[in-house]
């Protein structure tokens, strides 16, 4: 006897021509507003106005909204892809705060992991930046940094659907990848974040700050001095406990939730009894 294949996953939400577009253009304007101090020019007008940055964080909102919204419509998120959103997310906001102020202490990494490698990238991107702009909220930690924080953790959670074999590859083995997955992108979270404050510290106050009159490798080699000094040991804790976390209940959590999403069926229709 053979072995039964495991059946192809449902999808909350697809990625249609539409919302892959506008992802694609918010990833790109976002991509611009994390590494633009690493290549304006010393005399360009980008590095002239950086305390206009505050308003690129507000465009990227809007951005943002535009494309939760685009996927929504294009996709057909139905109620029951609603309730699912609804549930890890105030889940997901409700685990951040538990490591406040403790270094790298943050489970909700490897449940953003877990739940876009079930669920797939387009409900991954919805997830990761839906919990973020809710923990923000219940943690009071809304400002110009938000929506960078919430793309940030949108590709991280996107990037947990886009690994190879959603279908086939179970046990161990795909255990030990989200493992892997989740250390690198641990760490890359928290470069692209070290990005988005970086350029305001005062450069007469440090010589691993944003120095507006250098020249790419100069900044470069500060901003890896920065990173190494600043964030490191939490970039670290946070890798360490996603690992920790995805190899020890990772198992029981990604059975219950491919156990929801198969009895969610979430593309079939929802229909309604007239009697």
């Amino acid at each position: 006897m053979t072995a039964a294949r495991p059946q192809p996953q449902a999808r909350a939400v697809r990625l249609g021509p539409r919302s892959t577009a506008a992802l694609a253009l918010v990833s790109a304007t976002g991509a611009a507003g994390f590494a633009w101090p690493l290549f304006a020019g010393p005399g360009s007008q980008v590095s002239a106005h950086a305390q206009d940055a505050p308003w690129l964080f507000a465009g990227l909102l809007v951005l943002l909204v535009a494309v939760v919204a685009a996927t929504i419509s294009e996709s057909g998120l139905g109620p029951k892809a609603v309730a699912m959103l609804g549930v890890l997310a105030a889940t997901g906001a409700a685990l951040r705060p538990i490591g406040a102020g403790t270094a790298g202490i943050e489970p909700m990494f490897f449940l953003m992991v877990l739940s876009g490698r079930v669920l797939g990238p387009g409900f991954g991107y919805v997830l990761g930046s839906v919990t973020m702009f809710a923990s923000a909220l219940l943690t009071g930690g809304v400002g110009p940094w938000m929506p960078f924080q919430m793309l940030a953790m949108g590709w991280f959670t996107m990037g947990a659907g886009l690994l190879p074999g959603p279908d086939r590859l179970r046990g161990r083995a795909e255990l030990l990848m989200l493992a892997g997955y989740g250390f690198l992108a641990a760490f890359a979270y928290g470069t692209v974040m070290n990005l988005a404050g970086w350029p305001f510290m005062d450069a007469l106050a440090s010589n691993i700050a944003f120095d507006p009159h250098a020249a790419l490798p100069a900044n470069l080699a500060r901003f890896v001095a920065y990173c190494l000094a600043t964030s490191l040991g939490w970039d670290l804790g946070r890798a360490v406990v996603t690992v920790v976390l995805t190899l020890t209940v990772g198992t029981t959590l990604l059975k219950a939730l491919r156990r929801a999403t198969r009895r969610a069926a979430f593309e079939s229709p929802v229909t309604f009894d007239p009697r």
